[in-house]
């Protein structure tokens, strides 16, 4: 596993063949923290990266970074590990820690869209342009039931709503391509989210 940030997207050429591919630049990644099973009740390791500005940083976390001997970072993620002996705080990771991998998981955050109506978000067929429909085309019709025993509105009930800003997981993306002199990773297809948004990039669950 290892934290990152959706630079783009372009595309390769391979035996003469179009490949869109995500660029993501993964890494360098910092342990800031380590949990034991005998203090915290679980094993688990806090991953830090891409740097910001010690006066945009809180006294709690700024004591953090410092006791891991490193700057502050603006994106931090926790990972369960099974053991604890092979971390150190303040290590370094680097693209290459995926290296021998050929198929991801890539977690990320959404495109937020805003408010979004039921045709837009649930994909509904909406009504007919005319004949008789007046004013009504783009509405999701009742929310309720009429009679008395169920007119309450169901839980799930697809309605209008805010739609994006969530957490995605794309899951058997394939590997590309490694550069590890530029911490960066390209990966075939798209992953969630706008340009610089962060990633967490794991080993398929599935492929492995």
């Amino acid at each position: 596993m290892i934290l990152g940030k959706k630079i783009g997207m372009t595309q390769i050429f391979e035996d003469e063949k179009l490949i869109p591919v995500t660029v993501i630049e993964a890494g360098p990644n910092f342990i800031v923290q380590k949990k034991s099973e005998e203090k915290d009740g679980y094993n688990a390791i806090t991953l830090a990266y891409d740097d910001k500005k010690e006066k945009n940083t809180i006294k709690p976390e700024m004591g953090i970074f410092k006791k891991a001997g490193i700057t502050p970072k603006k994106f931090l993620k926790e990972f369960k590990v099974t053991e604890l002996e092979s971390y150190e705080l303040g290590q370094e990771f680097k693209v290459d820690v995926l290296e021998g991998i050929e198929f991801v998981d890539i977690v990320g955050t959404s495109k937020g869209k805003g408010t979004a109506g039921v045709m837009k978000r649930h994909n509904f067929g909406g009504n007919r342009a005319s004949h008789g429909v007046s004013r009504n085309h783009r509405l999701g019709g009742s929310n309720a039931g009429g009679a008395a025993s169920n007119s309450n509105v169901p839980k799930g009930k697809k309605m209008a709503g805010r739609l994006g800003n969530e957490q995605v997981t794309v899951q058997n993306l394939k590997v590309v391509k490694f550069d590890a002199e530029n911490n960066l990773l390209l990966v075939k297809g798209a992953v969630p989210g706008p340009k610089n948004g962060y990633l967490v990039i794991k080993k398929s669950v599935k492929k492995y």
